[in-house]
């Protein structure tokens, strides 16, 4: 380039300083560039005008031709240029840069793309599955187990077994059945797994708040199981430590009717109830209810408690304070659960947009699996 040129070329001159200058009428080979700077010329020697020969130098080096002029790049409007050396050949270019970034306008065809793509868009809120309107019948349940009260004690007379006891209602006479590590066989009945474990019938009369108790000497040896065994159920919920049976008494008919081919169809209503036995930290058993099923004409139910249905048959003195409408709109009557936390708190239309705006319910804050609308046909009885 021209700056290592000139640099070279004073180096040259601070060792070799060039002859005079041999007549001050000759102009210089480019008058527009201004040649650096010569050192004082040395003393020059006069001869006769008859000699024709010119006088001795004492410069025992030759005379040097000027250097050409350095090459400078055209102009280009570009905001990169590149510029390539001829003496140093092989070496990378060079950028010149502006002082100012480049930009990059989104309509210039300059090889790039002046295009920003979109944000995505925000993900759809999954809506929970709505169940499907489906009429709901009431049914009449002869006997009923209060679950929270089913309790395990020692007996008094043998203080390796253990005993049954709880509280229940019925409206006729029926029995009720103990079972231990039983299983589910057809039209709702149990059968032991263990034969020589017998299951224990109780009968009992009609009546509201019955405490009933197991006998004495007819309790089962917990110890002789495992704790694992007796803690959960067996082969897919399908053996039970723990089923309660309590069974209705089939009503009495004519003698012309039993044998017409309806009566040896008719089964008793039952209420089953399936638990497993857990130790507490006092080294003590209790009762964990896992379901109940109601066995009803010959129909199978399982029972699951829907929290804010009131009783029909309670009286309420205002029925705005009764916490019958929608928790959302505060005007339409509930009438659609949240599964699985089982809260009623939802009107159908309410129920619809929360779907797609909340997965939460509004009473426990739970996520919502499913929704489901119960309409009730209330019929005569």
């Amino acid at each position: 380039m021209g700056i290592s040129w000139s640099k070279r070329h004073q180096n040259h001159h601070l060792h070799h300083p060039p002859p005079p200058p041999l007549s001050s009428s000759i102009a210089p080979p480019f008058p527009s560039l201004s040649p650096p700077p010569l050192p004082p010329p040395h003393p020059t020697y006069s001869v006769p005008a008859t000699s024709t020969a010119p006088p001795p130098s004492r410069n025992p080096y030759p005379l040097l031709t000027p250097p050409p002029p350095p090459n400078y790049p055209p102009p280009s409007n570009s905001n990169y240029h590149f510029s390539f050396s001829q003496s140093s050949y092989g070496t990378r270019p060079v950028v010149n840069q502006n002082q100012y970034p480049p930009y990059y306008h989104p309509h210039s065809n300059n090889g790039w793309g002046g295009f920003r793509p979109p944000p995505p868009p925000p993900l759809p809120f999954p809506a929970v599955p709505y169940v499907d309107h489906q009429n709901a019948k009431k049914i009449k349940n002869d006997v009923n187990v209060h679950k929270d009260t089913i309790r395990v004690h020692v007996d008094e007379f043998n203080k390796d077994f253990h005993l049954v006891s709880f509280t229940f209602d019925a409206l006729v006479d029926g029995s009720i059945t103990i079972f231990y590590f039983a299983k589910e066989g057809p039209n709702c009945k149990f059968n032991p797994v263990y034969p020589e474990i017998k299951p224990v019938q109780i009968p009992f009369v009609k009546g509201l708040g019955q405490k009933f108790c197991q006998p004495s000497g007819t309790g089962i040896d917990l110890g002789f199981f495992d704790v694992n065994d007796l803690s959960k159920p067996i082969q897919g919920e399908e053996i039970f430590p723990l089923v309660i049976s309590a069974e209705s008494c089939l009503p009495s008919t004519p003698l012309d009717e039993k044998y017409d081919g309806q009566s040896l169809d008719k089964s008793p209503h039952s209420q089953i109830t399936e638990a497993v036995l857990v130790k507490n930290n006092e080294d003590h058993f209790q009762v964990k209810v896992i379901k109940q099923i109601l066995w009803i004409e010959g129909v199978r139910y399982e029972l699951r408690e829907i929290y804010g249905i009131n009783n029909s048959e309670e009286t309420n003195v205002n029925d705005e304070e009764s916490g019958k409408e929608c928790v959302i709109c505060m005007t339409e009557p509930k009438d659609t659960a949240v599964l699985p936390c089982r809260h009623m708190c939802l009107c159908g239309e309410c129920a619809k947009e929360l779907r797609h705006q909340s997965n939460k319910c509004p009473i426990c804050r739970q996520p919502i699996e499913e929704l489901l609308e119960i309409k009730v046909n209330e019929a005569a009885s």
